[in-house]
């Protein structure tokens, strides 16, 4: 292939014509490079999202999914792409209309399945299949309600599933509206985003006989259950399962074990707290004897979570932790060969996995590299990861001796356009002494010395970190001029526990100390403009906006997506229940607290920042009530503002012209008061 791509380039050089060939193919690729551009807001439609990997049990192949725009259609389309692990073929599996995800092996080798609805939205998702040996996909389940999780049994002849139940009041495409029936509410925690009102039966698990097509109920005992694993024989299958009452006030997931068969015999491994979270993911030992899982703190701590390796005796007993000595949140447990683990270690804006001795102590480093790991996948001895980086989207890459070697490369003609500013660490200290960590974006053409506008983006959570991740948003904003800065506050994950627990029932408090260090910070670096600072964020990121704001009268713009201010009005209205009654304790007990959390809101006199409000008309996580009451507040007391509510919408905004919309409101709103 080298030689006759040479070839085509010089057809009949001399050596003279060859040197004068070279000559010009440097001006030509001197040339491509000035033509490179900034990023600009319609490329919001180009980046390409890889994601899932999941390695062949030969260790061959690599199936993954790729999620493209269609822009026509106003909608995201997810297909299954596989890449040999030599990275000498990557093969497109899938192409229809309708998005295709969870690509999983049968453990023969002989199958590749898949999730998709692509027989009819009012079938839900269900399981289709491609024969290795080439062929169409063929549909294999028709479950009422879909499939919103499967998994192989090891001989390949069975299929655990998790059936989300039929939705018999939907009205089905072509029929004629009905009377919704009254919803009957009758539980503590009532709401959550995308799910709605919880009012449906609970997702559960069937037996599918791959040969008879037939499928049977798992348990007997109605709970939601999720995340099957089968035991390395097939006798046994691990899953979580949520065991509180309907009357419970805490929302607390187990470890359980039933046998492989309808009715099957079930014990529950974990209990109190139990594990973290309802998709947490569980591994079997080689040998079929240990379950391993993430283990969660207490549920107070629910918004601060740590998680830890723990492991449990299948047939029962006491946990042990396998990273007790690790002060840091780790997440995606795998077994590796020789029955050591590993998982994924969230760290001061990294992510990357570790290698854990089956028996607990020192962790080791798999890789060392400024990236976020998000995903990883074990076969034949060899490991997939999903690895995004400052200036790259993510991509599948091959970790291989503590090395990456890139697999795929979706965005790279893309990317290989556009000029990408410098995203640099920063440290700083708050007034109180504690160091925080940054990171700052600057514009592709930035010279050393220039002031410029600033902007400080807040990430939401407050769990979860800003990282050496491509992050399109940060990007855009710094390719329109601005200095961009992200810290990592106390409460965000990646430090210490102290660290992370610093904020606990004390919002808008330490958080905002350690923004308004780092504006000053890059205040004092001589970038930012005193005169021209911005704001803005998104959930979390929007509510420290408006307690900033409330704070702070320096900044001339701000944004404020998908937050609140008077934090009373959201109990009994979003789906944080638990944590206002752990955390913060009932408003009628926590008067003063409840007070104290919404001053943003009881002093909106205060914020003279013309501020820009936008939000989810469908909204449970923090409902758009949060943002109207902020506007409604700025509206009368004459600060300028403007409310932008997309409808249908949930916490995050999911339809791509929505998606470019808010991108742009940003870019106005800021251009409008920092230019």
């Amino acid at each position: 292939m080298e030689a006759s791509a040479r070839q085509s380039i010089f057809p009949s050089c001399t050596i003279i014509e060859m040197l004068r060939c070279f000559f010009l193919l440097a001006i030509a690729t001197s040339l491509f490079a000035q033509t490179k551009r900034n990023l600009k807001l319609e490329d919001v439609h180009l980046q390409k999202t890889v994601s899932d990997p999941q390695v062949s049990p030969d260790g061959q192949w690599v199936a993954y999914t790729v999620s493209t725009i269609d822009r026509e259609a106003d909608k995201s389309d997810t297909d299954v792409w596989m890449t040999k692990w030599d990275g000498t073929a990557r093969l497109r599996l899938t192409t229809s209309k309708e998005s295709e995800n969870r690509p999983r092996w049968s453990p023969d080798n002989q199958w590749l399945a898949f999730l998709s609805s692509r027989a009819g939205k009012d079938d839900g998702a269900q399981v289709w299949m491609l024969n290795r040996q080439g062929g169409e996909a063929v549909q294999l389940t028709k479950i009422d309600g879909g499939v919103t999780d499967y998994s192989w049994s090891p001989d390949s002849k069975r299929l655990a599933l998790v059936v989300a139940p039929k939705d018999e009041d939907k009205k089905k495409e072509g029929e004629k509206e009905k009377t919704v029936k009254p919803l009957v509410i009758d539980r503590y925690r009532f709401k959550n985003d995308n799910g709605g009102y919880l009012t449906k039966k609970p997702n559960r698990i069937y037996l599918f006989d791959i040969a008879a097509k037939k499928s049977e109920l798992l348990t007997n005992e109605e709970f939601e259950e999720r995340s099957p694993v089968w035991s390395p024989d097939g006798s046994q299958i691990a899953f979580v399962a949520e065991r509180s009452s309907k009357e419970s006030n805490k929302d607390l997931w187990q470890l359980l074990v039933v046998e492989s068969k309808a009715g099957g015999s079930v014990r529950q491994l974990t209990s109190g707290f139990g594990i973290r979270g309802a998709n947490s993911n569980v591994a079997w030992s080689q040998d079929g004897k240990t379950l391993y899982y993430l283990q969660g703190r207490e549920p107070k701590f629910s918004a601060y979570d740590r998680t830890k390796l723990a492991a449990i005796p299948a047939a029962g007993g006491s946990p042990r932790i396998l990273t007790s000595n690790l002060d840091r949140s780790v997440s995606s447990v795998r077994v590796l060969p020789g029955e050591d683990l590993s998982v994924l270690v969230t760290d001061d804006m990294l992510t990357y996995p570790v290698r854990v001795p089956k028996a607990g102590g020192s962790v080791k480093k798999m890789l060392d590299a400024k990236a976020l790991v998000s995903a990883v996948s074990m076969g034949e001895s060899h490991m997939a990861a999903l690895v995004s980086t400052d200036d790259k989207p993510s991509e599948i890459f091959a970790l291989e001796d503590g090395k990456l070697r890139e697999l795929t490369s979706h965005n790279s003609e893309w990317l290989a356009q556009i000029n990408l500013g410098e995203s640099r660490k920063i440290s700083f200290n708050n007034k109180s002494g504690n160091e925080v960590h940054g990171l700052l974006t600057l514009p592709p053409d930035y010279k050393a010395g220039q002031k410029i506008p600033f902007l400080l983006r807040i990430h939401g959570g407050p769990n979860g970190q800003d990282s050496h991740s491509f992050q399109f948003e940060r990007h855009l904003l710094a390719a329109n001029g601005y200095a961009v800065l992200a810290v990592n506050y106390r409460g965000s994950s990646g430090r210490d526990e102290a660290f992370q627990t610093a904020i606990f029932a004390d919002w808008g408090n330490k958080e905002v100390e350690d923004l308004l260090a780092g504006v000053d910070h890059v205040v004092a670096l001589g970038i930012a403009d005193p005169a021209r600072l911005g704001i803005g964020g998104w959930s979390y990121g929007a509510i420290l906006t408006n307690y900033t704001i409330a704070r702070d009268g320096r900044f001339k713009a701000g944004i404020s997506g998908a937050g609140s201010s008077l934090q009373i009005s959201l109990f009994g209205s979003d789906q944080y229940i638990e944590q206002y009654e752990l955390e913060v304790g009932a408003p009628w007990k926590a008067k003063d607290l409840w007070m104290k959390l919404s001053y943003p809101f009881f002093e909106v006199e205060k914020i003279k920042t013309p501020t820009l409000f936008l939000g989810g008309e469908k909204d449970f996580n923090v409902p758009i009530i949060g943002g109207e009451q902020m506007y409604q507040a700025l509206k009368t007391t004459g600060v300028e503002t403007q409310l932008i509510i997309y409808p249908g919408e949930h916490h995050g905004i999911a339809k791509p012209s929505y998606v470019e919309d808010r991108l742009k409101r940003y870019l106005d709103w800021y251009s409008k008061y920092l230019h």
